[in-house]
This record gives structure tokens, C-alpha cells and sequence, in this order.
């Protein structure tokens, strides 16, 4: 039995597990990844990719190849219902409704001062092999995919794991400081004794891949979702929602598509693969639809969270310590956020920056965030039954009564202003949904590595959907650009490259002096800057200098001109002072101390 060694095994090669793979290789930790899958997924289930996520591709380098392959900003605009697609009714086809979602293709105000990117949508089907070439090209990375776990054993020193390769039935030992499961839940959690809690077996979903041109049928270039509710059958239930694929137009001109049918669990149908396809047929109102299918995907919407994200030097992340319904686009996202928060702490600790204990703030920091988004999800799942209940539909009335309830959207009768509303308030609610901003990109981190500054959590006026910029401990970096020589950038990328960022005010060059002494005394990686507001008369420029070229950091910096902020690797406030103090470097340095877990500073190497 061959033996490896290795700081980091990554067991799951999904977004979670190769999203970490690609951040410890940029922060230089060897890493090696066994998926027990021959290739990437080929389920074309998630597809959101948030605007935290793509600030975090950025800095990896991997964004513009998303971008690239991924919708239009001006095709993915909004979300729309339709009563079916085709049929004999007069009524097929017309949109019942529409609202914008995830920013509007970058359209929606808030979203385009939160961050310096879009939303892009890409199915994972077509974003893992991306991420996976991206995670084999660095030096760091060893990626092996058909390579299963199959035990793991922990000592005070790592974690002792074997390993089949599927293809040649090879068994070797892999001996790692740490390990992180990435494997959807299917092995590490249990071998660690970290099960799942929650609701399950909620609704079950078949998703149908397949190539067609449906451009004669639909309407409007701008929609990315598609909610078809056929009066014939009643509900939302046994509605279907409709997402092009692309994969080179889109809109209504795309050339693939996945279809995504809701079964009651006890229904037989959804593992009938011609009841699924007639299903399809008559929710499009295409009869003699018949198109090439590349796969179909059973799964079960449910609401789960691991009891715990560690044991010993074993995490979790992604799919194996959460999984919730896709509305809002939180599986995914929430999994690379996972990866982003707990690798620049493994690369702290194994660079001897910081004390091991820093990885205990992984669970504190990212379980109650994964479980709000879990709670969401599910309570934007059950949010969609209170369209139908707006329409006016149901299963137990006749396929003409139903038509009568929603015709006074598309026709003006006595009905129409009221039916109009109502409904347009319950499409609305749905925001919750596609428009949870606060959720995906506001939320915030509470443990010893954030120190509070006691000043109180702003006012929340909707938790959900509106995220306020701040500069509160916890809170992520409000989004700024600045100038630099004639260069502009986001005030947040100087945190690129596993980088602590020191952020004063115009007055605060106490601060960039203590911060310039602890980097030259210790091996941290810091950067340092000093955001000039333009009203600022200032008799001569520093080298840490940085123009707020649209004032925006001076609206959202919440200090005084002798204040500074500490931001993480991360991008998440972790010290602030609102103004000057008496010892500057040793108020830096006891705030490094606490957030790194040292009682001391950290010698050069």
C-alpha cells in the first residue's frame, strides 16, 4: 500500500471541494482531491453564481472563463410566469406576471453599489469542468477524480485516511494535517460521526436536460426563469419551470434547456421516463414533442444541517454539512463561501501565522449563516404557493374554471384592477427568493476572530432582501472604488492573495505606521492603505495613498478621519476604531492576537 503526505486531502470534487482546492493552491498549501465520481457532475441543478462568489473567482482568476460561458447579462433580467406555453386556449402563453431577479442583469441600484460584480447563471454541469481545469493547473493542487475514501482514522498529529482508485482497485494511505469533506455527505460525515437534521423528502424533482429549439413558442429575451402554471392541472405543484442552457445563445433562442417537474413523493411517475416526458409535452402544450435528452436527474427538495461542521481536524462543507431547496441560489454559493472562510485560516495555521484554535471559528462563523440560508430557502419554497392561492387556481377545480380565474390578468374586465394587484403582490413576495441580497452577500460573522467594537447591529429592515453596507465588525468590506497612480480598482481586491488589509482615514497615519512595523516584524501578510475622501487637503501624499474616486468609501467607511478598520483574507471586517487612540501598534497588535489566537507576536522566518 502506497502512502501519501499531504497538509490538506480534500475528499469531493463538486463546487465545494474543488473551490477549496483552488484556494489553498493560491495561498500555496498543498492539496491533494479524491472524488469517488469518474468526472464533474453532469446534474444541471444549481446555477447561480452570487456576487460573492464571483468577487472570490476573481481573485482566483477564474471569473472571465465564467463569464465568458455564462448567460448575458441582458437574458437573465428577470423571472416570469405564464399560463403554459401552446395550446388551443386563447389564454396559453400569456404572462401572468414577471419580476426582476438578482439584481436585474446588474440593473438594480443596490447590487451594483454591493459589489463589483454581476450574478452570472451557469449550470454546474457546465461551471465544474471549469473549476476543475482551474484547480489542476496550479503546482499545489493533486486532483484525482475515481479515487474513493473508504476509512479515515484521527490522531493528535492529522488524520490517517484510505483510498481506492475505482478504475485500477490501487489502495493507498493518505496521511494529512487535516481533512475536509466535500462529499455531498455520502461518506466523511458519518465516518466522523456528523449526521444531518432537519425536513427531508419534501417534494420530489425530476429535472430533464434536453436540445430543442423552442424560440417559436416563447417570448421575452430577458427572462431566465420560467414558471409554466397550465390551468389544465391547477397548481404550482404540477407546473413546470423552464431554464435555458445555452450553451452559445440564449433568451429565447437557447439551444439546450432543463426542465424541472415537481412529483408529490409517493407519486410512481417521476421514475417513469415517458410519463416525465408527457408530463413535459403537455405543460409546453407541445404534443409531438420528442427532443434528444442528454439525462435526467431525480433528487428530493429537503432542509438539512450537519450537527456540527468539525470533529477533530475533520471539516465540513457544501452539500455535507447543508442542503436546502435551490430557491435563491444558496447551495452553491453557500458552499464556496464555506471554502473561502475556513482556507485562509488552514493556510494561516499551517504557515504558523496563526494558532490552530482559529479553525474552531469555521463552525462558530459559518453554521448560523448556513442554517438562516436553509431557513430561507425553505420558506421561499413554500412562499410559491401563495401565487396560486393569488391566481386563483387549484387542482380540484375543472380546467375552465380555472382559466376564468386567471383571464382577468390578460383582459380588461370589472375584475381586472383587483385580480392584477392581488396577484402582483404575491409575485412580488417572492423577492424573497430572487432578490435576498442581504442573504447571499450581507451576511455577517460572530466569534473571538471579530472583535466587537460594542457599537449596536444596525437595524435590520428586511433581513432578507435589502443589505445595508457597514463597516461593523462581522460585517463584509462595503464595496468602494479607488485610484491609485491612474489605476482603478475595488478597495476589496487588496485583500487578494490571502492578505489582512489595514484601511485609515485621511488622519490615520499612526495607524499606517504601526501596521508598516507589525508586517516588517512578523510573517503576516498585510497590506495597508489610506482611502483620501476628495474633499481632503492633505500637504503631501504617502505611499499607502488611495483616491475615493466616488466617494462611496467615504459614505460607507462608518469612522473618523484618525480611524482605521482591519479587514480579513476573507473580506470581513475583523477590528475597527473609530478614531485616533493612544498606542496604535499595540492596539493593531492586540487585535492580530485575538483574531489569530497568539499571545504573541509571530517571528519573521
Amino acid at each position: 500500500m502506497t502512502d501519501l503526505e499531504v497538509p490538506v486531502l480534500i475528499v469531493g470534487g463538486g463546487g465545494a471541494g474543488l473551490s477549496a482546492s483552488m484556494f489553498l493552491s493560491h495561498l500555496n498549501v498543498p492539496n491533494l482531491l479524491i472524488s469517488r465520481r469518474p468526472e464533474t457532475s453532469k446534474i444541471p441543478k444549481a446555477h447561480m453564481i452570487s456576487q460573492r462568489s464571483m468577487e472570490i473567482f476573481t481573485e482566483l482568476g477564474v471569473a472571465d472563463t465564467i463569464l465568458e460561458k455564462g448567460t448575458p447579462a441582458e437574458n437573465m433580467k428577470s423571472v416570469a410566469w405564464y399560463a403554459g406555453v401552446n395550446g388551443d386556449h386563447d389564454g396559453y402563453g400569456q404572462r401572468l406576471g414577471r419580476l426582476d431577479t438578482w439584481g436585474g442583469g446588474y440593473t438594480d441600484a443596490d447590487y451594483v453599489a454591493g459589489s463589483p460584480c454581476r450574478t452570472v447563471n451557469l449550470q454546474q454541469l457546465h461551471i465544474e469542468p471549469i473549476l476543475k481545469n482551474h484547480a489542476e493547473s496550479y503546482p499545489f493542487a493533486d486532483i484525482r477524480f475515481n479515487h474513493e475514501l473508504t476509512s479515515l482514522e484521527q490522531d493528535d498529529e492529522g488524520v490517517t485516511s484510505e483510498v481506492v482508485n475505482r478504475g485500477t482497485e490501487e489502495r493507498y494511505r493518505v496521511r494529512s494535517r487535516y481533512l475536509l469533506g466535500a462529499d455531498g455527505g455520502r461518506t466523511v460525515g458519518d465516518l466522523v460521526g456528523l449526521k444531518m437534521s432537519g425536513e427531508t423528502n419534501l417534494m420530489r424533482m425530476v429535472s430533464t436536460h434536453f436540445t430543442a429549439d423552442l424560440s417559436p413558442y416563447l417570448k421575452d429575451e430577458d427572462v431566465i426563469l420560467r414558471w409554466l402554471i397550465n390551468p389544465e392541472f391547477g397548481a404550482s405543484i404540477a407546473s413546470g419551470v423552464l431554464v435555458p442552457m445555452g450553451p452559445t445563445q440564449w433568451g429565447t433562442h437557447s439551444e439546450e434547456w432543463v426542465f424541472h417537474l415537481q412529483f408529490p413523493m409517493d407519486d410512481p411517475g417521476a421514475f417513469d421516463g415517458e410519463k416525465v416526458l408527457e408530463r413535459i409535452r403537455a405543460t409546453l402544450g407541445i404534443p409531438d414533442f420528442d427532443p434528444p435528452i442528454h439525462g435526467t436527474t431525480r433528487w428530493v427538495q429537503e432542509g438539512m444541517l450537519a450537527d456540527g461542521f468539525q470533529a477533530g481536524r475533520v471539516f465540513l462543507l457544501g452539500d455535507a454539512a447543508h442542503r436546502h431547496p435551490p430557491m435563491g441560489a444558496l447551495g452553491l454559493n453557500s458552499a464556496i463561501h464555506d471554502a473561502h472562510n475556513l482556507c485562509w485560516k488552514l493556510a494561516a495555521v499551517l504557515g504558523g501565522a496563526a494558532n490552530p484554535d482559529l479553525l474552531n471559528t469555521y463552525e462558530v462563523e459559518r453554521r448560523p449563516v448556513d442554517a438562516a440560508n436553509v431557513k430561507q430557502a425553505l420558506e421561499s419554497a413554500m412562499n410559491m404557493f401563495r401565487i396560486d392561492a393569488a391566481l386563483g387556481i387549484s387542482p380540484d377545480k375543472s380546467s375552465e374554471e380555472n382559466w376564468a380565474a386567471i383571464r382577468p390578468l390578460w383582459t380588461d374586465t370589472p375584475e381586472s384592477p383587483a385580480k392584477r394587484h392581488v396577484v402582483n403582490k404575491a409575485i412580488a413576495a417572492q423577492s424573497c427568493e430572487f432578490r435576498g441580497h442581504n442573504t447571499e452577500f450581507g451576511y455577517t460573522y460572530t466569534s473571538w476572530a471579530i472583535i466587537d467594537d460594542g457599537s449596536p447591529a444596525p437595524e435590520q429592515l428586511d433581513a432578507n432582501r435589502l443589505y445595508l453596507p457597514s463597516t461593523r465588525p462581522g460585517s463584509p468590506l462595503p464595496h468602494a472604488w479607488v485610484e491609485r497612480q491612474g489605476r482603478r480598482l475595488a478597495l476589496g481586491s487588496l485583500t487578494a492573495d490571502g492578505h489582512f488589509l489595514l484601511i485609515a482615514g485621511e488622519h490615520g497615519d499612526a495607524w499606517l505606521e504601526a501596521a508598516e512595523k507589525i508586517a516588517a516584524e512578523t510573517n503576516l501578510a498585510l497590506r495597508i492603505a489610506r482611502v483620501t475622501p476628495l474633499n481632503a487637503v492633505l500637504d503631501t501624499p504617502v505611499k499607502f495613498e488611495y483616491i475615493d474616486i466616488q466617494c462611496a468609501w467615504q459614505r460607507k467607511r462608518e469612522i473618523s478621519p484618525s480611524g482605521a478598520i482591519l479587514v480579513r483574507p476573507d473580506r470581513f471586517v475583523a477590528f475597527r476604531s473609530m478614531g485616533s487612540v493612544n498606542d496604535h501598534q499595540g492596539a493593531l497588535g492586540a487585535a492580530f492576537d485575538q483574531i489569530l489566537r497568539r499571545t504573541t507576536n509571530v517571528a519573521s522566518e
